[in-house]
């Protein structure tokens, strides 16, 4: 009889344990796949929710978890479609999106974060030496081409003697699109100014154009007041600007395409740290290669 109870009491325990090892395991699989829940009547789960956490990958033990910041798009795009393989690696994706370009930084400098994913490298430069940050790139995963978009002017032959451009107003993307604007014959820059181009290095100016610098987000929201503006290709494509519509884009073999790939940084030091390294090697998949090209036609191109 005592034997009897002890088998008894054995499997209780056992069934029990399998129950929360279940339940466990399901938690772990859809953060993984950074499925977003939104309430559908009683039950609070789409069929496509249903269907994202019926594939996520299947992992043995708990997934170490990785913040990452992230502008929402295309970075915080990317960053999901890259959940998937990064959870295969052992590891939880957890996003953090900011829609500035200062406090992904911050917050990665004091530790808030793991790794940003939403800079080129010359703006990262720049802002560790005006901040005292000490950041680091990775790796570079993508470049998104700036874009001459119009305003009250729809084309860059209409554009009247006096015109307001509107560009960044911080210093490596205002070159950028300085530079833009010269390729376009609209300004001519003094020779050697390049990727440190003010727009005191402008000597020839046709058309008497007026520069109006704005933070580099915000411009797309002024459009409707400038002739033209020259967006950097996250915001445009937030705004919703398709390449195809702007009325000029930077050249693919530019001085531009070969410097500003967007990177992932991290705190100095931290480059070759595992957790980093996975997620370079996710964003670095074919899987996510194949998201980007199939998304973005064009407004953002992989760097591998």
């Amino acid at each position: 009889m005592r034997k009897t109870l002890c088998v008894i009491a054995a499997m209780l325990l056992a069934g029990s344990l399998a129950g929360c090892s279940g339940n466990k395991a399901g938690e772990t699989t859809t953060a993984a796949a950074g499925a977003e829940t939104t309430a559908a009547g009683d039950s609070g789960e789409t069929a496509a929710e249903a269907e994202t956490e019926a594939e996520a990958p299947k992992t043995d033990g708990e997934l170490k978890k990785i913040v990452v910041g992230a502008s929402p798009a295309p970075h915080g795009e990317i960053l999901k479609a890259a959940a998937g393989v990064l959870a295969e690696k052992g590891y939880e994706l957890d996003v953090k999106e900011y829609v500035d370009y200062i406090q992904p930084n911050l917050a990665l400098e004091s530790g808030d974060l793991d790794a940003n994913y939403f800079q080129h490298l010359p703006y990262l430069e720049s802002f560790n030496e005006e901040n005292g940050t000490s950041l680091a790139p990775a790796a570079a995963i993508h470049y998104e081409p700036f874009g001459i978009y119009a305003g009250k002017t729809g084309s860059l032959e209409e554009l009247p003697d006096g015109a307001t451009v509107a560009v960044p107003n911080d210093t490596t993307n205002e070159a950028r699109a300085l530079l833009l604007l010269e390729a376009q014959g609209l300004i001519k820059l003094k020779e050697g100014a390049d990727l440190t181009a003010t727009k005191n290095d402008i000597v020839e100016n046709p058309k008497n154009i007026k520069l109006y610098e704005v933070e580099a987000a915000q411009i797309p929201r002024t459009i409707e007041d400038v002739d033209i503006a020259v967006i950097n290709g996250n915001y445009a494509i937030e705004a919703g600007f398709k390449v195809s519509d702007a009325l000029a884009v930077e050249d693919s073999q530019s001085i531009a395409a070969a410097t500003y790939g967007n990177v992932i940084a991290v705190r100095e030091g931290q480059e070759n740290d595992e957790a980093v390294k996975a997620l370079v090697e996710a964003l670095q998949s074919d899987e996510v290669k194949a998201f980007i090209e199939s998304t973005y036609d064009g407004a953002v191109v992989p760097l591998y």
